[in-house]
């Protein structure tokens, strides 16, 4: 096996070592940090034959809730599977038991599966517009919201590309009305709010490894907590409803289990009948998890992550020096007071008064080999595959949001991608000279 190995590693030593760019090639926004040492630990866990969840599954889940300020977790397929857990979740009847109608408050901008599983699930969504110049939550209009519909017991919002809202503003709320908060902090893994982690405020939250993410496996996500009850919940919801956690060959070839006693009265409804405990059911659950293979290069990434958030401060404050001589024309993206964003990009906002549009800057860096993206999916009510949904939340979209729907017309971002050389960045920043030339 190590002669496999070592030719691994030397084929993508050598591959890395060869790339070449130049003026016009491709920048892309995001995309895997990876060297050779993530491409021998996945061969290495396919070698080792043991293709579902065990070894390495079982030492990420107890390293990367740290990530997050949490004690406990659960490693997904992706951090939509993520978020559909979390909320899945609210409706155990070992936990809050939360009915279908609940009502749920959550940014009308932004990702769609912060939003999906609020209406996959049955709950009631209730939306609020965002600040134009963080892209987060406004807290204002929240207030306001809650204050005339007493009905809303969950809060649950993503920190905008790395950059958090207030929290203790969020914190205020959450304690006054009694709400739980759902964090979901795909584009926020190691940014802090008051020397406090993303993820360590609320009751529960997630994390993607998407391969624009910070880390990445390829695809995966993370479910955190502080609670063992909740821990066991998501656990069981991820694999089938499944009431045992017997993970990994080990615990999987004991005639007892994991819990010693596996073979055991199990069913409330036959109450003298010995019955595996494998295929007893305590939820109506999903298949989301990943495979080894997944966890063993997510071990890998993880000793880089330190490395990883550092590349990303660095190339935003790359990006700010770039477009601050042009900072009339943008709102620039600001880190919150208190808090030290862990960059997942550099989101810009054409201002009213700018002599050009998002199209016609997007064109020119587009047509000059650099990637863009808008902010997600803006105002997601506006989205053709929410129009029914629009109809039966909002009387108008386009205008009860108003800033969610500038968004969608003026915003978009560069990444800041760890990948991104000097040689590029200095190319970006001459081909934005370039489009501006006319203007200055």
């Amino acid at each position: 096996m190590q002669e496999i190995l070592n030719l691994v590693s030397d084929y993508i030593f050598d591959k890395n070592n060869n790339k070449v760019w130049k003026e016009g090639d491709q920048i892309n926004y995001s995309g895997p940090f990876f060297n050779e040492k993530e491409y021998v630990a996945g061969v290495k866990s396919l070698l080792d034959g043991w293709l579902g969840l065990g070894k390495a599954g079982s030492h990420f889940e107890s390293m990367f809730p740290k990530q997050l300020g949490k004690k406990f977790g659960i490693l997904t397929n992706s951090g939509s599977s993520a978020n559909l857990l979390m909320y899945s979740a609210l409706k155990s009847r070992r936990l809050y038991n939360l009915p279908e109608g609940t009502k749920i408050l959550t940014p009308v901008a932004g990702f769609p599966t912060t939003i999906n599983p609020i209406i996959q699930l049955g709950f009631t969504p209730v939306f609020a517009d965002i600040e134009l110049d963080t892209l987060n939550l406004d807290l204002d209009s929240c207030e306001k919201i809650i204050q005339h519909d007493h009905d809303i017991k969950v809060l649950s919002f993503a920190h905008v590309l790395g950059n958090p809202p207030n929290m203790e503003r969020v914190m205020y709320l959450v304690d006054k009305y009694k709400l739980i908060l759902l964090e979901d902090c795909c584009d926020a893994l190691g940014s802090t709010y008051n020397g406090k982690l993303l993820g360590s405020f609320g009751q529960m939250a997630t994390c993607s490894f998407y391969p624009a993410h910070h880390i990445t496996m390829g695809e995966g996500g993370f479910v955190a907590t502080n609670s063992t009850d909740e821990h066991t919940v998501l656990k069981s919801f991820r694999d089938w409803g499944r009431g045992c956690y017997c993970q990994g060959s080990a615990a999987n070839n004991l005639k007892c289990g994991t819990c010693g006693k596996r073979f055991s009265n199990w069913m409330p409804e036959m109450s003298n009948e010995i019955f595996d405990h494998k295929y007893i059911y305590d939820e109506i659950g999903y298949n989301l998890k990943p495979i080894e293979l997944q966890a063993a290069i997510g071990l890998e990434q993880l000793k880089k992550l330190k490395q990883i958030i550092s590349c990303r401060r660095r190339n935003y404050f790359g990006m700010y020096s770039m477009y601050f001589p042009y900072g009339k024309y943008f709102i620039l993206p600001e880190a919150t007071i208190n808090s030290v964003p862990s960059w997942f990009a550099f989101p810009l906002t054409i201002t009213p008064d700018a002599p050009f549009t998002r199209e016609e800057i997007v064109n020119h860096m587009e047509n000059n080999g650099i990637q863009t993206r808008p902010y997600f999916g803006g105002n997601i009510l506006l989205q053709p595959g929410y129009t029914d949904i629009a109809k039966k939340y909002s009387n108008n979209p386009v205008t009860e949001f108003p800033n969610a729907t500038y968004a969608t017309r003026n915003t978009f971002f560069h990444g800041v991608s760890p990948n991104l050389t000097d040689e590029q960045m200095d190319y970006i920043k001459k081909t934005l000279n370039k489009f501006m030339e006319k203007y200055s």
